[in-house]
């Protein structure tokens, strides 16, 4: 299963679009004006997999630059190095690495993308999208699920903690603001989150 891309809603497409062509993500995500209103929130994240702290930094520090809001400075945790920002559109981004020592020049390349949603009952999206033909790759019971996509990668979380992984409070309401881009199909998750085919986008 593959995952093409996400099309994000925002209210002034220009400050995003450079934004995201200072990141090295205009492959990835792609733009439009916004539609239905959304406030707090979204409900989802998009995180960038790096290989080493100094990326981590150096992401951090382009996004801030471009236009951003720190949500969380780099720091060291128990799991390796990471911090959090607020997009101009108004999405919350993670850039994490699992290694705390840095083997290399940084830069802004990274390994995997991964689209975080925050749902209300993992157990039910997991089944929800293992009959739209995902296969589960990593699962914890109720509190994650990751799914074997080729792309983007897709994970679900309860709301909360994915709010509280970014930094951000989980209240919101309104619009996600982001539409999933592959070859899954055409539809709408239990959470809202809005599917289109790779096809059906023009």
């Amino acid at each position: 299963m593959d995952i093409t891309s996400v099309i994000l809603d925002t209210t002034d497409p220009a400050t995003a679009e450079a934004f995201y062509a200072a990141l090295g993500l205009r492959d990835r995500v792609r733009l439009r004006p916004a539609g239905a209103p959304s406030s707090g929130f979204r409900g989802f994240t998009l995180s960038l997999v790096v290989s080493r702290p100094a990326t981590v930094d150096a992401f951090v520090a382009a996004a801030a630059k471009a236009g951003a809001e720190v949500l969380k400075q780099p720091a060291k945790s128990l799991w390796g190095y990471g911090g959090s920002f607020r997009a101009p559109d108004g999405s919350a981004w993670t850039v994490a690495s699992s290694s705390k020592k840095n083997n290399g020049e940084p830069d802004l390349a990274f390994d995997d993308l991964v689209l975080l949603l925050g749902v209300d009952d993992v157990k039910a999206s997991k089944q929800f999208y293992t009959e739209h033909g995902l296969e589960v790759g990593k699962s914890f019971g109720g509190k994650y699920a990751e799914f074997e996509t080729a792309g983007i990668k897709l994970a679900v979380q309860p709301r909360r903690a994915a709010a509280k992984n970014a930094g951000v409070d989980a209240a919101g309401s309104g619009s996600h603001g982001i539409t999933i881009v592959g070859d899954a199909g055409a539809f709408t998750d239990p959470d809202g989150f809005v599917w289109e085919t790779t096809d059906g986008v023009g």
